[in-house]
């Protein structure tokens, strides 16, 4: 819990040094403008801030996102079974319409067998 509080506070420490960065490269563009000097390169404080700072917020952003899931989706394929790969819970209907049609419908009754009636579903 702590390491992950740890990498946040380096995360916005990071934005916080890259918007820095990005602030001082165009204070020095003004600063070219105005002594009327020709632009080359940035000064390399600047460069070195913006490449440092960039590496630590994607270290960072890295940490605080968590575990990455694989792109190939075989991969978690693999692990499951045919069974359970057929299996689709949100087309379990219990309770239909087909039950309104039908105003006088009563539960079958139960079997000795378990004690099921025939609406209920195995898995």
């Amino acid at each position: 819990m702590g390491t992950k509080i740890v990498n946040r506070i380096m995360l916005i420490t990071g934005l916080i040094s890259l918007l820095h960065a990005a602030f001082s490269a165009a204070h020095h563009r003004t600063y070219l403008r105005l002594t009327e000097q020709d632009w080359t390169h940035l000064p390399v404080d600047v460069i070195v801030q913006t490449v440092v700072s960039l590496l630590v917020v994607v270290y960072n952003l890295i940490q605080v996102v968590g575990n990455f899931k694989e792109i190939r989706a075989t991969v978690d394929m693999q692990e499951k079974s045919w069974d359970t790969l057929g299996n689709l819970p949100s087309f379990y209907t219990f309770n239909h319409r087909g039950m309104a049609l039908y105003q006088n419908y009563e539960a079958e009754p139960t079997t000795n067998i378990g004690n099921k009636s025939s609406l209920d579903v195995d898995y």
